[in-house]
């Protein structure tokens, strides 16, 4: 059921206007008594949150480069989604990264850094105290009244939980030489290339994610008699992912995809509205995103049947040499364009071998001339990952596809191969199979570590789980 805001300011009942809204008065009697009654609620002084010292870290960091300047980063406002309903509000994800403030931040809190002097800052966030139960804002908005949404949290439990100074955001006020998130191309940079290397407790945090979301793969696989018997099995499969997000999480990090058979060629199916049907592949591409915001993104393929035929087996099994290839060169002082690189000489390879190509895989991956190979897997290899799903995003080129691997850095691998149902390119046999198979790894000293490699990911392997899970 959806509501709306009511009027606090008519005492006497009337009826509400035709059309118009569905605001409806409050009567006398209830004016005079909502305010009274109510017990006494206790100040809440928990200790500062795990990552609350990692985020001091970041702020320093963020202080050290702006020095002198103010800055103002906000953590966004509800919304909307239709009329008066607001989708749920997320925090922007440098507010939350710099006060590790994750799924219970507030909207419309700013976090401000305020220069002291020529040297440092003092960091303030600010934030809407929660409503006393005297005014009308308690009982009378709906978007942000605690009558209606709950309790909003009071400034020194936010204090002592963040261990972050806190001030009435009515105090707050702009100024005219501020930097501003997403208004400021320096500060914006900086936030991002900030999230390059993850610390200690952002890898915790991803492996938690990607533990989670092995397990919604499980249920997916476990569930595959329920989701082929759904006339919108896509849906099935997303409902049962949603489940377990919400249960173990905040929610997905992105919308699922669930593409069952020539819908696995479209890269970002998201309509997930088409059947599952026994001798299709269905690809699926999901990520739990935990409370703390960090999300994990894994793609599985799986032979809805329980077995991949001949071609399926021939194309998936192409996908993993691609990213094998891409793994084995994966390692500090190599360039991050190098693991794209070690996929697609695998991709031009075998589709020239299979006749696909007009020209030779060397010919293919030439910078200026190629790319004929691209038509089957135009999309990169990997992304960087973490509290965006395509984190680090606003960080220069020279940062990240053209930057150097660090030990701290994690990341997505993930080739693949699609051939879309009306691509008379391909022989008719490779027509509407499509092919992903995404792992998220942590750069190691020395190599890669596959933070997702519990998710079967070999043709034999993914043909036992499901066997396994389907007795």
């Amino acid at each position: 059921m959806s509501t709306n805001e009511t009027d606090t300011t008519t005492a006497e009942p009337e009826a509400a206007p035709e059309n118009v809204n569905r605001k409806q008065p409050f009567p006398r009697g209830f004016l005079d008594t909502i305010s009274t009654g109510w017990a006494e609620r206790p100040e809440q002084t928990p200790p500062a949150r795990a990552q609350a010292p990692y985020a001091a870290a970041r702020r320093e960091a963020v202080s050290a480069t702006f020095p002198g300047k103010r800055l103002v980063i906000p953590a966004g406002a509800y919304k909307q989604r239709s009329n008066d309903t607001d989708y749920p509000f997320r925090a922007h994800s440098a507010f939350a990264h710099l006060t590790g403030w994750a799924s219970d931040a507030v909207p419309d809190s700013v976090l401000v850094f305020e220069p002291r002097g020529e040297s440092g800052h003092d960091v303030t966030l600010y934030l809407r105290e929660r409503a006393d139960r005297t005014t009308a804002e308690f009982y009378g908005d709906a978007t942000i009244g605690e009558f209606w949404i709950g309790p909003r949290p009071a400034l020194g439990g936010v204090a002592s939980d963040l261990g972050l100074p806190t001030a009435h955001l009515d105090t707050f006020e702009e100024g005219a030489d501020d930097l501003a998130l997403d208004s400021d191309a320096d500060l914006t940079r900086v936030v991002s290339e900030l999230r390059l290397v993850k610390d200690a407790y952002e890898i915790e945090q991803l492996r938690l994610a990607v533990a989670v979301t092995a397990r919604g793969f499980d249920d997916i696989v476990a569930d595959l008699p329920r989701i082929i018997a759904t006339p919108r099995g896509e849906r099935a499969v997303e409902g049962v992912f949603h489940h377990r997000a919400r249960v173990e999480g905040n929610g997905e990090g992105y919308d699922t995809i669930a593409a069952s058979g020539p819908h696995a060629c479209y890269l970002h199916w998201t309509r997930n509205d088409g059947a599952v049907v026994p001798g299709d592949l269905l690809l699926v591409d999901a990520g739990v995103e935990v409370d703390s915001l960090y999300t994990a993104d894994i793609t599985r393929t799986l032979p809805v049947s329980g077995t991949f035929t001949d071609v399926q087996r021939t194309v998936y099994e192409t996908v993993r040499e691609a990213a094998d290839a891409a793994f084995a060169v994966a390692k500090p002082g190599v360039r991050f364009r190098a693991v794209h690189e070690a996929a697609m000489a695998v991709i031009a390879r075998r589709t020239a071998e299979w006749g696909l190509l007009p020209v030779t895989a060397d010919e293919a991956l030439d910078a200026d001339t190629g790319g004929q190979h691209r038509r089957y897997m135009v999309h990169g290899t990997s992304h960087h990952l973490g509290i965006d799903v395509h984190d680090c995003a606003q960080a220069r080129r020279e940062m990240y596809y053209d930057g150097i691997l660090e030990e701290g850095m994690v990341f997505t691998i993930e080739p693949g191969l699609y051939f879309q149902i009306d691509d008379l390119t391909v022989p008719e046999q490779f027509r509407g199979i499509g092919v992903r198979i995404e792992d998220d790894v942590l750069v190691t000293a020395d190599g890669v570590e596959n933070l997702s490699a519990a998710i079967p990911r070999t043709a034999d392997e993914i043909e036992a789980w499901i066997a396994r899970l389907n007795p």
